[in-house]
């Protein structure tokens, strides 16, 4: 059984020996908990979501979104993890980690330099350290690798312009007639940019906002009240909608108390 002290971890490597390699050599520290591994960032960063590690190794080069763009997108997470990179970086980057105090394991992995790293997560973790140890500087190190200057916003369409909205003025998005359409206190407009309901929830990560079914997703700060329906589904009702009910699909109901602090 999992102690409380324990640390809880993800592990996010495109590649599977490597996760493998990994998985073997913490099996070592009676105290690290592998909660999850991933082999994309995508599904990294839901695993992430949904299971809200203390601790993340993360792999830079992956196809598609890289280390630093999940870093940046946990960035926004209202608790984020500890990040250890598991890399084989070029030079320029691992001065960038050694100034951001942000620590690294170059590959191949050695288990005397995991056990280093370990020891550094416990003091970050357990705050027991005899010497003081500082959180690790994750925005500076995105700002050395010229990651994390876009500003998340919401594009919609309106009398033939484009309206920048900010994330937290969007209370629902709905797919009506192969379109994405965005409620907002103002009115319902629809989304420019973001073809399907899977892009958007994937560039909103880290946001308030839940995927209750296939066709729809609600930002949980505007949510009104909830209750149970028939077949093990739940139904919400949403603020500033009139008349809108929202099924959540029984299999995302448990994932829906724990985003509320339910479950």
């Amino acid at each position: 059984m999992s102690s409380p002290q324990n640390i809880r971890c993800i592990l996010i490597d495109d590649e599977s020996p490597a996760l493998d390699e990994l998985n073997f050599l913490l099996s070592d520290f009676n105290d690290i908990d592998i909660i999850g591994t991933a082999t994309s960032a995508s599904k990294g960063i839901k695993l992430i979501a949904e299971k809200k590690p203390d601790l993340v190794f993360l792999d830079i080069q992956m196809p598609g979104k890289n280390g630093f763009h999940v870093l940046h997108e946990l960035m926004q997470f209202p608790d984020p993890p500890l990040v250890v990179f598991a890399t084989a970086y070029d030079e320029y980057a691992l001065q960038a980690f050694e100034e951001n105090a942000v620590d690294y394991i170059l590959k191949p992995l050695s288990s005397e330099r995991l056990a280093k790293s370990i020891e550094r997560i416990r003091c970050l973790v357990h705050a027991n350290c005899e010497e003081k140890m500082e959180q690790p500087d994750m925005n500076g190190l995105l700002g050395s690798m010229g990651i994390g200057s876009s500003v998340l916003r919401i594009s919609v369409e309106a009398n033939g312009r484009i309206l920048l909205l900010e994330p937290s003025d969007v209370i629902l998005c709905r797919v009506e007639d192969r379109k994405i359409m965005i409620y907002t206190p103002k009115g319902i407009f629809p989304c420019y940019g973001d073809k399907t309901l899977d892009k958007l929830e994937e560039r909103l990560q880290g946001q308030p906002f839940f995927r209750t079914n296939r066709g729809e997703m609600v930002n949980l700060t505007h949510v009104r009240d909830f209750a149970p329906w028939f077949n093990g589904k739940y139904v919400v009702t949403m603020k500033h909608i009139d008349e809108q009910e929202i099924i959540i699909s029984k299999g995302r109901v448990k994932d829906f108390r724990q985003r509320l602090g339910l479950a």
